[in-house]
């Protein structure tokens, strides 16, 4: 690893090394089969992938994409694709069926919903994960229970009660609320369904893994429609990694040697996936304190164990980067250029746009730039993975001046 001098406050780690054992579990076929039972859902649809050929041209690249998450399953975000699938699978274990073999209808049986009918699906998150726990939960008719760190809007919470679930705010931050809601579920005997692993719990974190996916495989087709064969960079914001892992590990198994480069982004306060890189021992390392930015669904200090390797071995930098890079990003999306079609990014969705500008705009990033073969020929994809999920919030910081 080579650590780049901060710019602006951003901080980056090199990866001159990208290598490593593709993740079987991000296969393929096995993205095949999520993507065929999410093709289930009442409601579902591929989300939109903007275009912005006007940006592009600003920023002298070729493409620039957007994938708009603010559209999935009327939860203004892409956490729905988690919960529904990972709930899913812990249902059919329950019930001793494969999935492979049902479609989403089947849960509707009257004899399926007397079986599940008890069922407590327990959570901890900032606001878009646990808002679809508690929505995947009622459409099963089951109940949920979500718990959220300090500092967690109000808006967020309650739409997750509106959603249907118990949903409280705790006094400690979200990596000591997973541990609350791991201890909760036990007491009560409900299930933990929750989107980070740690040793001994990997299997549920694994299928929210795999369930992310979708928005890869949806995303490669469009791009394919548009006349772009592949992306040449990827974008990806990080929590603990499990989105970032998931998109990334499938692209390494469907692109194999000629992979994108790929850049991961997090807020400088929760930083955990830079600060594991930084260390370059292999081994994840954990950022404690309040965590606080306003990237609240970044908000995470302990990097998802199974999917911590997957960055490790095959993304090409890791990125620090400050709030004001998330705003940039949301007030580019907010106030497009040209004929460019308007994205509603949350706080949380729009770093990867907002670096991506960074880094094309300013002279002081040019090596940074050059090092990541960002020219006139880049293709590149970025994932809004929320709208305005703080509505309130959102305003505010799109109606500030850039450097504010």
């Amino acid at each position: 690893m080579e650590s780049i001098n901060e710019i602006c406050g951003i901080k980056a780690v090199l990866n001159n090394k990208v290598t490593g054992e593709r993740p079987g579990f991000l296969s393929e076929e096995e993205v095949k089969g999520v993507r065929k039972f999410h093709a289930t859902i009442e409601g579902y649809k591929p989300t939109p992938l903007v275009r912005l050929e006007c940006l592009a041209e600003k920023l002298c690249v070729s493409r620039i994409y957007v994938k708009d998450e603010s559209k999935r399953f009327g939860l203004n975000a892409f956490k729905g694709l988690g919960a529904t699938y990972a709930i899913a699978k812990l249902v059919c274990e329950k019930l001793e069926v494969d999935i492979e073999s049902i479609d989403y209808n089947y849960f509707k049986l009257p004899h399926v919903e007397e079986k599940i009918k008890d069922m407590v699906f327990v959570t901890a998150t900032d606001g878009n994960h646990g808002r679809a726990v508690a929505w995947a939960a009622a459409q099963l008719g089951c109940s949920s229970i979500v718990y959220m760190p300090k500092g967690s809007s109000l808006r967020r919470l309650q739409h997750i009660k509106d959603t249907g679930a118990d949903a409280f705010i705790t006094d400690v931050n979200y990596d000591d609320t997973v541990k609350l809601a791991k201890q909760k579920a036990a007491e009560i005997g409900g299930t933990l369904v929750q989107d980070t692993a740690w040793e001994g719990y990997e299997k549920v974190p694994n299928w929210i893994t795999q369930g992310y996916t979708t928005m890869a495989a949806e995303a490669i087709d469009q791009m394919k429609s548009d006349g772009s064969i592949r992306p040449t960079h990827v974008f990806l914001q990080a929590g603990v990694g499990s989105f970032a892992g998931g998109i990334l590990g499938y692209f390494t198994n469907i692109f194999k040697y000629n992979s994108p480069v790929t850049v991961i982004a997090e807020p400088e306060n929760a930083a955990c996936i830079y600060k594991s890189a930084l260390a370059d021992d292999g081994k994840p390392h954990f950022v404690t304190g309040d965590l606080n930015t306003i990237m609240a669904g970044l908000a995470c200090g302990e990097p998802n164990t199974v999917t911590w390797p997957i960055l490790r071995d095959f993304a090409q930098v890791f990125v620090s980067c400050p709030d004001y890079v998330a705003a940039k990003g949301m007030r580019l999306l907010a106030a497009p250029i040209g004929n460019d079609k308007k994205v509603v990014s949350g706080e949380s969705g729009a770093v990867g746009l907002g670096l991506l500008a960074l880094l094309l705009e300013k002279e002081e990033f040019k090596e940074l730039k050059d090092k990541l073969k960002l020219n006139k020929n880049s293709v590149i994809i970025c994932f809004s993975t929320e709208g305005d999920t703080d509505p309130e919030q959102y305003e505010t910081i799109i109606s500030q001046p850039e450097n504010s």
